[in-house]
């Protein structure tokens, strides 16, 4: 009918406008029978339900870091149920020509996902479980596309770096190498044989004559008898004959068997003894080869380990020794700096203290002599003091100025005499005016303190010599 629209067995048919829709799908999903579909109200569109393949050939890196080329062929179909025929209609339903690719992409990203966490040895021997941990791991990504993995095998592992050889090189040495053993064996096997059927032979050749020999003895016999017309010397002259026939033939038996024996027998038994005294030095050899190749690389693997163990403790041990000496340096130095800062504020500490109590017992005293009136011996105190300086001060005044020392030594002592008298006259006139003046005033405030201007231009006016100037002394120009 033009209305009425029948789904191939491996189909589904969608149709979309029709009131009739589930709420999950929101159109009508027909499997397996037919139906009817207005034309202008709704809308019909098949999607194939049919297996389907898709070649994966992708390059991929194991664990260790191994460059592999897979080549899988994966087997997929839309699944059956409504939801997946759904999910697969709204995703592939325009596109239905690139299902292969796209499936393929993502069988594609999990195989070399699962395959960077593989070794090749887990890769070569356990393919199922490979296959198995991709259908796994692409198990939700092809539920919500609707597609059911029938099946995904790995066709072939192409390794261009020769891995793969490698690993299979000691097994195909050690077949080979069995195989080599089992033709040695065979070929001995067959030798001895050979020597055994041809021994054999021999003696059926050397049985065989004999018994000719017997039955043309017996024939030569019975044809005497029946004759019995020649005269009994012939016959007994063939009875003679035909023994020593007899034992003519017996004889060539016994060489032929010696024959055998020196020509067959004895070279077969040094031949087959040659060729398993030579398989058994070969296969001496080739053992005594393998165990000495494999102890060489028991030791040379223990070495390097050991060598690797030592130079990491050594490492280790020198580390641990240097972290421990810098730790016990920076602990000295620091308990070093720590007792030097507490000497030096404890020597400071001790001269503040010091310094103080001094200036303390000095304020005491200079205020007990002043309670007591003992002003004029401060004074006094005061210009003994500053009477140094008033000397160094003219000595500085004579070695400033230009002066003619005559009379040698005599005359630099009178100088020195001169200058250190004028200080005992400075001090003599000060003494006095001190004692004059403490007598007149009750305290310090009226005299002028012992180093000033006004004190060392008097004094020194009256003698004639100038404070930083010149000085006239015996003996001086």
């Amino acid at each position: 009918m033009l209305f009425w629209h029948v789904p191939a067995p491996n189909e589904a048919l969608l149709i979309s406008g029709s009131r009739r829709r589930s709420q999950e799908t929101q159109f009508r999903i027909v499997t397996g029978h037919g139906c009817i579909v207005f034309p202008i109200k709704q809308k019909a569109r098949t999607l194939s339900l049919a297996l389907r393949e898709s070649e994966v050939t992708e390059e991929c890196l194991t664990t260790q870091g191994i460059r592999l080329r897979i080549r899988a062929i994966a087997a997929f179909k839309v699944g059956d149920d409504p939801v997946s025929i759904a999910n697969a209609a709204r995703r592939f339903l325009a596109e239905q020509d690139r299902m292969e690719e796209l499936v393929g992409r993502i069988f594609a990203g999990h195989l070399r996902s699962i395959i960077g966490s593989l070794t090749v040895e887990e890769i070569i021997r356990e393919r199922d479980r490979l296959a198995q941990e991709v259908k796994d791991g692409s198990h939700g990504e092809m539920e919500k596309l609707g597609i059911v993995v029938d099946s995904l095998q790995i066709q072939e592992i192409e390794d261009a770096t020769g891995y793969i050889n490698n690993i299979a090189a000691p097994h195909a040495a050690a077949v080979a190498s069995q195989a080599r053993i089992a033709a040695a064996q065979a070929d001995q096997e067959a030798t001895q044989r050979e020597q055994q059927a041809a021994a054999l032979k021999s003696e059926y050749v050397r049985d065989a004559e004999i018994k000719q020999a017997g039955f043309a003895a017996e024939v030569e016999r019975a044809k005497a008898q029946a004759a019995q017309a020649g005269p009994l010397a012939e016959a007994q002259a063939s009875q003679e004959v035909i023994a020593q026939q007899t034992l003519l033939a017996e004889k060539q038996a016994g060489l032929t068997d010696k024959l055998l024996e020196s020509d067959v027998r004895r070279p077969a038994d040094a031949e087959a003894y040659k060729q398993r005294t030579l398989a058994e030095a070969s296969r001496d050899s080739t053992k005594m080869a393998t165990e000495a190749e494999a102890f060489r690389q028991r030791t040379m693997a223990e070495a390097q380990r050991d060598t690797v163990k030592f130079s990491t403790e050594a490492e280790a041990n020198r580390q641990r020794t240097i972290a421990a000496a810098e730790a016990e340096a920076a602990t000295v130095r620091a308990e070093a700096e720590a007792t030097a800062h507490k000497h030096q504020a404890d020597g400071e500490a001790y001269a503040q203290r010091t310094v103080a109590a001094a200036d303390a017992e000095s304020i005491n005293a200079r205020s007990a002599a002043l309670d007591d009136g003992n002003q004029a011996l401060i004074a006094a105190n005061k210009l003994v003091d500053l009477l140094p300086s008033l000397v160094e001060a003219a000595a500085r005044g004579i070695s400033a100025s230009n002066l003619t020392v005559l009379n040698g030594t005599d005359g630099v002592n009178q100088v020195v005499a001169g200058v250190v008298g004028q200080g005992l006259t400075i001090y003599e006139t000060l003494r006095k005016s001190l004692a004059t003046a403490s007598t007149q005033h009750d305290g310090l405030g009226a005299l002028a303190l012992p180093g000033t201007d006004s004190e060392r231009d008097g004094p020194v006016a009256r003698d004639g010599v100038r404070a930083g100037g010149e000085a006239g002394a015996p003996g001086v120009d």
